[in-house]
């Protein structure tokens, strides 16, 4: 891996040479439903990046001086020692000793490259170069895009690598996600995803959702330019925060919550919000990002593709999209957002458990813990409402993102939900009588009311009262009648 000190490196290198298992192994976290969101460790073998020929088939690292030969005029070559210093792989002493190699062995052909020369001296791994490779060739290729101009890497995960630009025509700074070319060998929808979340993000107009400026092709790779976000993420700030406040949860869901009613209204369900797809910028704005699971309401072609699949991140997943129904509407995206909200004002996620399959699981049966249980400072009525989004049956959630901001605004000026309601526990409004019990040499105990009387019930009163004033006015009326 890329981030690897040259200790690690060294100890990688010599361990997979010697065929024994190594101290050190990259290891790549992800979910095995649809869309990858970095939940479990998948075994050594797992990959982030895609496999070169080299590590995908052992043969073919025999020819890999022949394939760094042929590549030297893409520049990689050329720019490796400096690469391999400025990342902190070797230094400049460590560098100078591969080239002095090169120089000796050239002639005899055992070490012909530079990528050679660092593996042999166990400074490098060739899996580590195969990365290194990847990110400067996409880099390289982001030069290649007419009008923009490449300032600094921001990302990279298991689907591209994401570039900070500036688009010179209107001197405004730009995101562009690139999805590098060898990724589409490995994954056959992965070019289909990647135009229909700049498709679906073109379709959308809002304060509060990352603008599409646009998409294409250059070359082998493809990019997706859209606004830049300078900022941070929810899954950032819970990170740093541990937790939420009320107030600012509140607006947080607020905003997130405009966004879904827009997207909604364009009949596209997003289907993985999340934490991380929550951007926050420095002042404050929620803008709701990464569309690549987003699906419209009527595309039905696709819903029967995708039938009995689970798409989604496990920890924010609604309960029918691991069913994988055909279905899936705005209460999906309203589950979604519940499930945020809880991990942002409780500090945890609604469930946890050992795999993907144990958290789904429990999305489908168990009942969450309430979050005033986890964060006593919470109001009953932003309880209501988190429970409510939350609920297992999509007919007991929200119908809607507007009449969830109907609720959340009112909590937000001191009053009661309108939609969310406490859930009644009629146990509480039951009389309670003692099992008579017979005791040797007396009568049977008479039957008396449980500590809990009805009287201390807090609702029997105003009821009681409310009775009795009705009982009043019935009999003055018959009263006046006569």
């Amino acid at each position: 891996m890329v981030g690897f000190s040259r200790t690690e490196s060294r100890l990688q290198g010599r361990r997979d040479r010697s065929g024994r298992s190594p101290i050190i192994r990259e290891v790549a976290f992800r979910p095995r439903i649809g869309h990858t969101s970095g939940f479990t460790a998948q075994p050594p073998n797992s990959r982030e990046w895609p496999m070169t020929a080299s590590e995908s088939d052992p043969k073919s690292s025999q020819s890999a001086s022949g394939d760094s030969a042929a590549s030297a005029s893409s520049g990689f070559d050329t720019m490796l020692g400096k690469l391999v210093v400025d990342q902190g792989f070797v230094t400049e002493e460590e560098l100078q000793q591969c080239k002095s190699e090169l120089l000796v062995t050239r002639e005899e052909g055992d070490v012909t490259t530079l990528e050679e020369a660092l593996v042999h001296q166990d400074f490098m791994t060739r899996r580590q170069l195969a990365r290194l490779r990847v990110e400067f060739d996409t880099a390289k290729s982001q030069h290649k895009i007419p009008g923009y101009r490449f300032i600094k890497k921001l990302n990279k995960g298991a689907m591209g690598i994401v570039l900070l630009a500036e688009q010179t025509s209107l001197n405004r700074k730009v995101a562009i996600k690139i999805l590098p070319s060898k990724l589409l060998a490995s994954k056959e929808d992965v070019l289909t995803r990647f135009y229909e979340e700049g498709r679906a993000a073109a379709k959308l107009n809002h304060p509060n959702i990352v603008h599409a400026y646009e998409v294409g092709q250059v070359g082998d790779n493809h990019f997706f330019v859209m606004e830049y976000v300078e900022g941070s993420d929810i899954k950032q700030e819970i990170r740093a925060k541990k937790r939420f406040g009320e107030a600012d949860a509140i607006e947080i869901m607020i905003q997130a919550a405009r966004a879904l009613e827009h997207a909604h209204s364009k009949k596209l369900i997003h289907r993985d919000i999340k934490p991380a797809n929550l951007m926050l910028t420095r002042n404050g704005t929620v803008k709701v990002a990464d569309l690549g699971l987003a699906r419209s309401l009527n595309d039905t072609k696709l819903a029967e593709q995708e039938k009995g699949r689970a798409y989604g991140t496990p920890f924010y997943i609604s309960p029918e999209q691991i069913r994988g129904e055909i279905d899936i509407g705005p209460p999906a995206d309203i589950y979604g957002l519940g499930a945020t909200c809880y991990h942002m004002v409780t500090g945890r996620e609604p469930f946890l458990g050992k795999n993907p399959s144990e958290v789904m699981r429990h999305h489908l049966k168990t009942e969450i813990t309430p979050p005033d249980d986890l964060n006593p400072s919470l109001s009953p009525g932003f309880c209501q409402v988190i429970e409510m989004m939350l609920a297992k049956k999509r007919e007991d959630r929200y119908e809607s993102a507007t009449d969830l901001l109907e609720d959340l605004q009112l909590i937000q000026q001191g009053e009661s939900p309108h939609f969310a309601k406490p859930a009644v526990d009629l146990n509480s409004l039951a009389v309670h009588l003692e099992t008579p019990t017979s005791v040797a040499g007396s009568t049977a105990a008479v039957p008396r009311r449980d500590s809990q009387s009805i009287m201390s019930n807090p609702i029997m009163l105003p009821l009681i009262l409310s009775l009795v004033g009705n009982l009043v006015l019935f009999i003055l009326l018959v009263l006046l009648n006569v």
